[in-house]
């Protein structure tokens, strides 16, 4: 689908095969002289197709094309080196273009994804189940990207419109928005989606990504927002009405994991096993091992919070972590 949202700027739907997520918003911004593409979609020819058929309908050139990139994940960034040409700027923060990148060009760059499943609670089976769907496998080693790097506060100028870059860590340690304060709207990546809510993985590395998301989301309640252009789903209006539920969603999410783990000790597995999701199906042991996958993401992410917060507390085995309340 395409449609115009606002002067010189277009979304683009970018259908994603198989996800629950349907599509990818991708925004044209039709500038003076260059263009701006914000985001791209998955590798996948279904949504190389969409995506050129639209930018076509746009009569756009590729040539006088930039793209900026919101964030990391392969729904976002997987179309990137088939739309790209030589005299294209590629904008991202340095943190997710390195990630990118590492997607690109690793021999086996979902290594550490899948013994980092192994050790919180999937078996060898579904884990490997679970990383052959995963989004990032579709890439193919390539050639590595340039790219711009952008950073907080910096400035982009497309045809009328000054935007300013919002660094907002959480969905992606690099995740940027792009904010037009004087027109007042924000091109919110994945940041802020009206229907659903971001997910908030934790996997691999240090750090705490739901209480940056969490810090991200303040961040932004504090801008004049009258219009979300979001990456997934719907554009909509209620910017500080949304963070609100957002932040009260994560609130009890932490409170039902906490909930868990007093219990009895439990691994990220377990406790994703017996949160609510919203999915169609009866028994965990029904939802798809992909799916798995994200929910045991979401689960570390709030046990880390209530870990760094001193309420929960591991314990590390040689092959697996359990977790329990302290």
């Amino acid at each position: 689908m395409l449609e115009q949202v606002l002067p010189d700027i277009y979304r683009i739907e970018v259908p994603i095969p198989h996800s629950p997520l349907k599509a990818t918003n991708a925004y044209l911004i039709r500038g003076n002289e260059r263009n701006l593409l914000v985001d791209t979609g998955q590798n996948r020819p279904e949504s190389l197709n969409a995506l050129k058929e639209g930018l076509s309908k746009l009569s756009v050139d590729l040539g006088v094309t930039d793209i900026f990139l919101t964030h990391m994940h392969a729904d976002h960034s997987g179309l990137l080196p088939f739309i790209k040409t030589a005299t294209t700027r590629v904008y991202a923060s340095a943190e997710d273009a390195g990630r990118v990148n590492y997607m690109l060009t690793a021999d086996d760059p979902m290594k550490n994804l899948y013994h980092a499943a192994i050790r919180n609670g999937f078996s060898s089976e579904e884990a490997k189940l679970a990383i052959r769907r995963h989004p990032g496998n579709a890439a193919g080693k390539q050639a590595p990207l340039e790219f711009s790097f952008i950073e907080d506060g910096d400035g982009v100028q497309v045809a009328n419109y000054h935007f300013v870059c919002i660094a907002t860590p959480g969905h992606t340690q690099g995740h940027i928005c792009l904010y037009e304060p004087e027109k007042r709207f924000l091109i919110s990546g994945d940041h802020i989606l009206g229907d659903i809510s971001p997910n908030i993985t934790h996997f691999l590395g240090e750090g705490d990504p739901l209480a940056d998301f969490l810090g991200s989301l303040k961040k932004v309640e504090n801008l004049m927002v009258d219009k979300v252009l979001p990456g997934h789903r719907r554009i909509f209006t209620d910017c500080r009405g949304r963070i609100r539920e957002l932040i009260e969603h994560h609130q009890r999410r932490a409170a039902e994991v906490l909930r868990i783990l007093s219990d009895a000790p439990a691994t990220g597995y377990l406790v994703a096993a017996r949160m609510t999701w919203d999915m169609v199906y009866r028994d965990w042991t029904e939802v798809a091992p992909a799916q798995k996958y994200f929910a045991t993401g979401e689960a570390l992410s709030h046990i880390h919070f209530l870990e760094r917060q001193g309420l929960v507390r591991r314990r590390e085995e040689p092959e697996i972590v359990w977790y329990c309340r302290s």
